[in-house]
């Protein structure tokens, strides 16, 4: 359960609005937390930023702080409100309701008594099925009814956007079955610690459900065996960017041809999928592998593999002890985190995970109005007008690359705030005091809903963000850039703020989430969301070279000691900060264009081009955990904050206009080394 399956999506940040100037107030920006001691023109991020963070100390339950996770306190904030009242008023609730079975699900789990008593009893017939496999084809059994639960185990399976007919979904099987972040942490000396902590943590998850210590152990060490061979089988992070290496379509007859063992009509059929002419079996290495494994590993390292991902899976919804041992490990070793949330959290984010679409409907109810939807599409509107005009002046590219580039402009869907319609949940029953069957009831239902789409035509209305959640995304396949309600805050957005404070804001991020359309991967795939060239050979030479300094200026970021930005993983992110923050600028200038006085007039001392940077360089201002920022650099398409926060103005000549910066200064790359792209 814990380990759901995900749509493959893109990624996304921040975004809202503003296209007339309004009176600014000096809270809009609190230029007294920048620090005078440290040049703009050397280290951007410190000069804005240095003084918040610390004032600003990362909080016990946390890994990271800064002006995501402001945002994401906030709105968890107004969500703890609805929760509590759904479950203080549950009785008086309109039977079926969605305000009743958040409700139930929260209240249930709240009731910490109730759940430590329980132990781990809600899982002892798993485990007892698990002990009764007597050979292969009650592995593969045990597997497809797995799924069939809700709960995914040893490969991701799902539905999605066919890579060559966008407009039809169909299903895709992919690598998965890890319990460490990435394949490296199996194989590379500077893992080996983790490695430890990992057969030590899988040991002490088995002894709580009884079994003894030395038994435990054996079964923990095979289990990193047993994944250690799925993690070779595996393609790296920087691979599994690439389309080429997420869909391999194959009819069912040649699935079977891989892996023998496994049925997958018989798969398919479980799971109630319309799988009827073929499906993506998108690495089919992987696969080939499972089939060798069906062969030569011992039933009892099955046996084990199963035992702990079903502890694991189940773990932050059984008693204490185990909630315990979870946090010890997946929070603590891995991320450096120092306490565990408080339960209300915890429990909150468990119910978004069930109901959180349901739970957006009664968040966007009271904390986002029809004006801010409008003046968010305003702001996207003249975002989409600023990047035309850029694309139509690239000097690089040719008419004919440039004409498909446009096409896919001319296509762009924006989303904004929340869905133009709410899913339906008559179908999910809950009870109002069990909280292991509550989440178990929920991970079904969500899979069923998710199985129930393949072989049928994609539905574009969808969301696969709730309005909660603080961030934004583009999928590829819809061509779409949303947007949800959480987002539409300062400082991404303020009403008061004048014109720069919003294109350096929700403005970048706009322009961010478009250029992912236009990133290495994105720009894979054209107008109609299918995976096609669409590009010159000449024009896609062209845009490497660009890309290959982009990445070589990410390389050479050292977060850590040792440890540096990977600028291959985090091309497409960066990519998107560099378009974007452009043309939010372009945009900028075109408002300013009609408004002169605006223009040519100071606030707090900066000019309108250096308060749109300093509020840029403020959205990414943040401390990490050591830990956390180790997990992220192997596993995190994004790049650390503080890089983002000068990695794209270091690329722009209207950057060391703005501050009067010097050849030779750190913000000012060299000619021969500045990026541009878009």
């Amino acid at each position: 359960m814990k380990h759901r399956i995900v749509k493959p999506l893109a990624f996304a940040v921040g975004m809202a609005l503003c296209t007339g100037a309004v009176a600014a107030t000096p809270s809009v920006f609190d230029v007294h937390e920048l620090d005078s001691k440290i040049s703009a023109c050397s280290d951007f991020n410190g000069f804005v930023n240095a003084k918040w963070i610390a004032a600003n100390p990362i909080p016990a339950d946390r890994t990271r702080w800064g002006s995501f996770d402001e945002l994401r306190e906030a709105s968890l904030n107004v969500q703890h409100k609805i929760v509590e009242d759904a479950a203080s008023h549950v009785a008086q609730a309109k039977p079926g309701s969605i305000e009743q079975k958040i409700g139930y699900l929260y209240a249930s789990g709240m009731n910490e008594a109730a759940v430590n008593k329980a132990g781990f009893d809600p899982i002892k017939s798993q485990l007892a099925d698990i002990s009764d496999l007597k050979n292969t084809a009650d592995v593969v059994g045990y597997i497809r009814d797995s799924y069939a639960r809700g709960e995914p185990v040893l490969f991701r399976f799902g539905g999605n956007a066919d890579f060559k007919n966008s407009n039809n979904e169909i299903a895709y099987a992919g690598q998965g079955g890890l319990g460490l972040p990435t394949t490296d942490y199996y194989s590379k000396p500077d893992f080996e610690k983790i490695r430890t902590a990992y057969v030590a943590h899988i040991a002490k998850l088995l002894e709580l459900t009884g079994v003894g210590a030395a038994d435990a152990q054996q079964q923990a060490k095979s289990v990193l065996a047993f994944e250690t061979r799925l993690a070779a089988a595996s393609l790296a992070r920087v691979e599994m960017r690439k389309p080429e290496n997420r869909y391999h379509y194959v009819s069912i007859a040649d699935a079977d041809k891989v892996t023998p063992s496994f049925d997958w009509a018989a798969f398919f059929k479980t799971q109630g999928a319309d799988v009827k002419d073929g499906f993506s079996l998108s690495q089919p290495k992987f696969f080939a592998e499972i089939q060798k494994m069906f062969s030569d590993v011992p039933l009892a390292e099955w046996q084990a593999y199963f035992r702990y991902h079903a502890i694991a899976n189940a773990a932050p919804y059984l008693s204490a002890p185990f909630q315990q041992e979870d946090f010890a490990f997946e929070q603590q070793t891995l991320n450096g985190q120092k306490e565990m949330q408080p339960r209300w959290k915890r429990v909150l984010n468990t119910t978004n995970d069930g109901m959180g679409m349901a739970l957006g409907q009664l968040y966007v109810a009271h904390n986002f109005s029809p004006a801010s939807k409008q003046r968010a599409q305003e702001l996207v509107d003249n975002l989409r007008a600023a990047y035309k005009t850029r694309i139509e002046n690239l000097p690089w590219m040719s008419d004919v690359t440039k004409q498909k580039a446009l096409e896919k402009w001319a296509t762009f869907v924006p989303k904004i705030g929340y869905p133009d319609k709410w899913r339906d949940w008559s179908g999910l029953a809950l009870t109002p005091d069990n909280y292991y069957a509550n989440v178990q009831a929920a991970d079904k239902f969500n899979y069923d809903y998710e199985i129930a789409k393949i072989g049928k035509p994609v539905d574009r209305s969808e969301w696969s963000m709730t309005p909660q959640t603080v961030n934004a995304y583009y999928n590829a396949q819809q061509n779409e850039i949303v947007f949800p309600a959480a987002i539409l805050q300062p400082p991404f957005f303020d009403a008061k703020a004048d014109d720069a404070i919003n294109y350096g804001g929700i403005g970048a991020v706009i322009g961010h989430e478009m250029g992912h359309g236009y990133d290495d991967q994105g720009s894979k795939f054209d107008a109609q969301g299918n995976n096609v060239n669409w590009w010159t050979d000449a024009d896609r030479k062209a845009f490497e070279v660009r890309t290959a300094k982009l990445a070589a200026q990410f390389d050479s970021y050292e977060p850590l000691p040792g440890k540096h930005v990977n600028g291959q993983l985090t091309m497409g992110e960066n990519i998107g900060d560099l378009g974007g923050l452009n043309a939010a600028y372009t945009a900028l200038q075109m408002a300013l264009s009609k408004n002169p006085a605006e223009a040519n007039k100071k606030i707090d001392g900066y000019t309108e081009d250096q308060r749109f940077f300093l509020n840029w360089a403020r959205v990414w201002r943040g401390s990490i955990r050591p830990e956390a920022q180790l997990t992220l650099l192997n596993t995190d398409p994004h790049a650390p904050a503080q890089f983002r926060a000068i990695g794209a103005p270091s690329n722009m000549p209207e950057f060391a206009q703005a501050f009067q910066c010097k050849p030779g200064d750190a913000m000012v790359r060299s000619p021969e080394t500045q990026v541009k792209i878009w």
